[in-house]
């Protein structure tokens, strides 16, 4: 005679209160420049997903890392709140030797759900493709027009 448990009612689990561009800010390293906008932000976000949705993107730092010395073209997207910053500090240099535009967007949750991944992602290549030529033009303009830093 076993116990029969009642059903209960799964508690719903609460999404994580979406934070503002503002709140995200706080948590960059000194290294993440040049920065893209909220609006620039939003539209690379929107390139990952119709890129991701094609399979034309590299996520991780030893996959955009392999791509990039293989002479493989497109925006570099940075997550500005990775720690430490020694993972990552060098893919803006070999962007810059290699004429790669790049910039550092505020949160890697939200790159890495871009993505497609559950997991945070600090760094992403977005390969050019012609289903969303459009939109990669348009942020390859935007992310080629943002001031280099010294």
């Amino acid at each position: 005679m076993a116990r029969e448990k009642a059903p209960e009612a799964a508690p719903e689990p609460e999404a994580a209160p979406e934070r503002s561009y503002q709140e995200l800010l706080g948590n960059l390293n000194p290294i993440a420049r040049p920065l893209a906008s909220r609006k620039l932000t939003r539209k690379l976000y929107k390139c990952v997903k119709k890129a991701a949705r094609h399979k034309q993107i590299r996520r991780g730092v030893k996959e955009v890392q392999k791509f990039i010395n293989k002479g493989e073209k497109g925006i570099i997207v940075l997550a500005g709140d990775t720690l430490p910053i020694e993972v990552y500090c060098h893919i803006p240099v070999m962007c810059e030797d290699r004429s790669l535009p790049y910039a550092y967007i505020p949160s890697k949750s939200d790159l890495g759900a871009a993505g497609g991944s559950k997991r945070p992602t600090c760094v992403i290549m977005i390969k050019p493709h012609e289903e969303y030529q459009e939109a990669y033009e348009e942020c390859w303009e935007e992310v080629v027009s943002l001031p280099v830093p010294l």
